[in-house]
């Protein structure tokens, strides 16, 4: 099985830049977007074989998910149930027999930090979110969680440390998920790979020369570890500032 997730910083601009012969060409099971900056009824797409669900932020051109998928879930959701989280389009969870799937867009820390405070009680609710999701079947969450966990996942850890995406605070939340039991499948299979990374900035020919931060993830559940089969980052697909990230599980 074949998951894919990416942040496509606009997918009206994305489909501009080849995201449907990606999209064919991957093929996936389960293919996540964030970031899709639409309002409903802006774009359609045909997607044969597939079911759609989008969930749009209330604010125009900003932040939005959306989920693709071959097998019909169970249910769909929006949001975590939470009022305050619930209005920038950040998170659809699709029920499956064996599992959760969710997209997800972090919230952004922003410049000078601004919305960090925010940050952390968006993550701690999400965090909440999931357990309480985990009691009944495992979780499989993916996309740009505007973190990167430790050094290896930036180029330049020491310049950057206390900017958005690689605070102390961050980086805690995402070992907090870590200690909760829950696997980063990327380091799972590739504890040690350097210049992996999923986000560059559009500045300074960031992404030719590969200066970069790993901030797009898979995280399963740790029941799920027997089933995973490899974790990917696809550097050579374009068409947005992020690049697509897989998981491929286990029958």
């Amino acid at each position: 099985m074949k998951l894919i997730s990416w942040n496509v910083n606009g997918l009206r601009a994305c489909v501009q830049k080849g995201f449907m012969e990606y999209f064919k060409e991957a093929d996936a099971d389960i293919f996540c977007l964030q970031e899709t900056k639409l309002q409903g009824g802006q774009i359609e797409l045909d997607l044969p074989g597939y079911h759609q669900y989008w969930n749009y932020a209330e604010k125009k051109g900003y932040s939005g998910t959306a989920l693709f998928t071959k097998e019909e879930p169970l249910k769909v959701s929006c949001g975590i149930g939470v009022e305050e989280h619930d209005h920038e389009g950040r998170v659809i969870t699709a029920e499956y027999k064996d599992y959760y799937v969710i997209t997800v867009y972090v919230p952004n820390s922003q410049r000078e930090l601004t919305r960090l405070a925010y940050r952390m009680e968006w993550e701690a609710a999400f965090l909440d979110y999931i357990r309480c999701l985990e009691k009944e079947k495992p979780i499989i969450y993916c996309g740009d969680l505007n973190v990167a966990h430790r050094e290896i996942d930036l180029k330049n850890p020491k310049s950057n440390r206390r900017n958005a995406g690689f605070t102390d605070e961050e980086r805690e939340c995402f070992t907090r998920v870590l200690e909760n039991g829950f696997v980063d499948t990327f380091r799972h299979f590739y504890p040690d790979l350097k210049d992996a990374y999923s986000w560059w900035s559009y500045m300074g020919r960031a992404r030719e020369k590969n200066v970069g931060w790993r901030i797009d993830y898979f995280v399963t559940s740790g029941s799920l570890r027997e089933r995973l089969a490899d974790a990917k980052i696809h550097p050579n697909v374009f068409g947005s500032d992020h690049c697509p990230v897989e998981l491929d599980l286990k029958a």
